[in-house]
Formats: structure tokens, C-alpha cells, sequence
């Protein structure tokens, strides 16, 4: 078999495991037109090299992928920690190997959740570790303060934590607009392949490739923030790729653009009907001159929301670009209606 397709077999079953497939060797098959014995034989020698680890025996067995690195080192959120100074001291070194675009994204991630966690979680210590296995690599950030969504709540005067969330979707959100632009963690959220964060009884977890959103309601209610970041070691994705889809060339390459998932708006069941609700969700959004509005997951939408979003909000600020997408067939004979079209 020649070499080069040994190798794309290799990285099919190391992708297939790091998603959990249940049969990676019948998907590599298929997907190469090999037999799934030859398919097994690249597994095993994964296994026998220590990139991937079996459990299990024969039709119940399960493949995971082993740590190559892990590392973890604990700073104190002194006013004198210098976190590219973690960086470059506890983990570069560890991820020399990578390409320049993937080392500048985790460069990225570490220094600015780190520094958020200084600034504004009020904790004594954050864990900082790495863990790379033959897939991706995963960076995780973890403080012992107030929480980011109690944080978020209790500076903008919000009635409900969820609705921090919907504020960090947004971007250009800070609870220190004097030394904070707000622009971190939106940024931060869409460089990685995933993106994750736990604080007491909130989850939040973004996935890039799929646009995907999810905020869970938890049972639990440890103290501080827990920030997750995943990227494939192969990704292509850049950091000025990232910035060029949210900023404006007319103004300075200024962070003018931004996507929200409408369906972050619901608290729990409820159905978006309301000025009110459109209210929170147009709050600060006149900062910017163009916003999507992804309506995917949203079947229906009241007459008054619709009215408050697409009549008076953009009468009121003609310069903002409103563009729904995914929008349902209800949803958008409702946008219709409201503006007449």
C-alpha cells in the first residue's frame, strides 16, 4: 500500500476514535475501499505504537485516544502574574511541533482566558493544563472565584445568570471596560474547534465546525470557572481568518460584525413573543453594524417580537444590518409581516 495512503488511513482512524465511533474500522473501509481486515491491521499498529488505547473485547470493544503531553501547573491570579509568561515558560515548548496557525490559536486561548481570570474572577489559583493526544489538543483553564456567569449577572444588572450567556454570544460584553475591550472570549470561542465553559450549575460549550450551541442547566454548583478549548492538530483555521469574519475593511478592520443564536434567548421552554424578549436580545447589539440572527432551532416567533426586532429596532438604528438566516417558514412569514416586505 503506498505510504501516502497508509498515513490518510491512519488519521481517518484516529479522527474516527476521537469522535467516538463505535466501528472505526468499518468507516475506514468503506471510506477507502479496503477490506476490514486491512483496516484492523492499521488499528492495531495505532494501539501497539501507544496512540490509541483498546478497552474491551471484540464486538463490545472501545477505542480512546491516549495522552501524548499532559501538563498542568498551578499560577496564583496575583496582580502580578504574567500569563504570556506561562505560556511560554510551562507549554510552548510542548506544542513547538505544531503548525505556526495552531500554536498561535493556543497561544491565544491560554493567555486570554488566563488573563480573564486574573482581571475579573477574584480567585486566588487557576490550574492551567494541556493535554495533546494524535488528534487535537485541549487546553483548560480552571479558577476558584466568583464564577463568569455571576460575574456577567451581577455587573450588567441582569435577572438571570442564562442571560449571561446570551451577553458573551454577543461579544464586545466587559464587566472593566477600562481595561477590557470584551472581545476575548467571543474570539477566543471561535478560533477553537470547541469551546467550553462550566461555572456552577452552567454549562456553555460552542462547536465551531458545526455552528453548534448548548447551555445546559446543572446540578452542580462548584465555585469558580472551568473554560475547555479543543483544536485539531490540523486545523487550517487561523486567527486572522477568524478576525476577518467579524470585522469591517471600511473601518479599520474594527470588530463590527457579529453571528448570535437566537435560541440562546429561551430560558428553559418559553416561546419568544415578547418585546421584552426581543428587548434582551437586542440589547448592545447597536454597537455593531451588521448581525446575524441565526433563528436555526426556532419553529415560531410572536407577532411583537418580530415588530420590536425587525420595525423598531431597525428604525430606530438604520445604520445596524439586521440578516436573518435559518428562519423557519413561520418564522419567516413573521419577519415579513413586521417589515412589510
Amino acid at each position: 500500500m503506498q505510504k501516502g495512503k497508509t498515513s490518510k488511513i491512519r488519521e481517518f482512524l484516529v479522527r474516527a476514535v476521537a469522535d467516538g465511533q463505535r466501528s472505526p474500522t468499518s468507516l475506514a473501509a468503506k471510506h477507502f475501499g479496503i477490506t476490514r481486515q486491512a483496516a484492523n491491521w492499521h488499528l492495531r499498529n495505532l494501539v501497539k505504537e501507544g496512540l490509541v488505547v483498546a478497552s474491551g473485547r471484540t464486538r463490545a470493544r472501545t477505542y480512546g485516544l491516549v495522552a501524548i503531553v499532559e501538563k498542568e501547573h498551578t499560577v496564583p491570579l496575583g496582580p502580578h502574574l504574567e500569563e504570556h509568561r506561562v505560556w511560554k515558560n510551562c507549554f510552548s515548548d510542548a506544542l513547538a511541533d505544531m503548525s505556526q496557525n495552531v500554536l498561535e490559536i493556543c497561544e491565544y486561548g491560554l493567555t486570554e482566558i488566563l488573563n480573564n481570570a486574573k482581571d475579573h474572577s477574584g480567585g486566588g489559583v487557576a490550574k492551567v493544563s494541556l493535554r495533546i493526544t494524535a488528534a487535537d489538543i485541549q487546553i483548560t483553564v480552571r479558577d476558584d472565584g466568583i464564577g463568569i456567569f455571576r460575574k456577567i449577572k451581577e455587573g450588567l444588572g441582569l435577572s438571570d445568570e442564562r442571560e449571561a450567556i446570551l451577553e458573551l454570544a454577543k461579544g464586545k460584553i466587559t464587566t472593566d471596560p477600562s481595561r477590557h475591550t470584551g472581545e476575548g472570549i467571543f474570539f477566543t470561542s471561535r478560533m477553537f474547534d470547541e469551546f467550553c465553559i462550566l461555572s456552577r450549575h452552567l454549562f456553555f460549550s460552542h462547536k465551531d465546525m458545526r455552528g453548534d450551541w448548548l447551555v445546559e442547566a446543572l446540578e452542580s454548583e462548584d465555585q469558580g470557572t472551568f473554560v475547555t478549548m479543543r483544536i485539531d492538530r490540523a486545523s487550517a483555521r487561523t486567527m486572522k481568518g477568524v478576525y476577518d469574519r467579524y470585522a469591517s475593511e471600511a473601518n479599520d478592520f474594527a470588530f463590527t460584525r457579529t453571528r448570535l443564536a437566537v435560541r440562546l434567548l429561551r430560558i428553559g421552554k418559553e416561546s419568544l413573543v415578547s418585546r421584552s424578549q426581543a428587548k434582551r436580545l437586542l440589547a448592545r447589539l447597536d454597537r455593531f453594524e451588521e448581525v446575524v440572527l441565526d433563528f436555526d432551532g426556532i419553529d415560531s416567533i410572536g407577532q411583537a417580537f418580530a415588530d420590536e426586532i425587525f420595525r423598531v429596532f431597525q428604525n430606530e438604528h438604520p445604520e445596524v444590518r439586521l440578516i436573518p438566516v435559518n428562519e423557519s417558514p413561520e418564522v419567516a412569514r413573521m419577519i415579513r409581516r413586521a417589515t412589510g416586505s
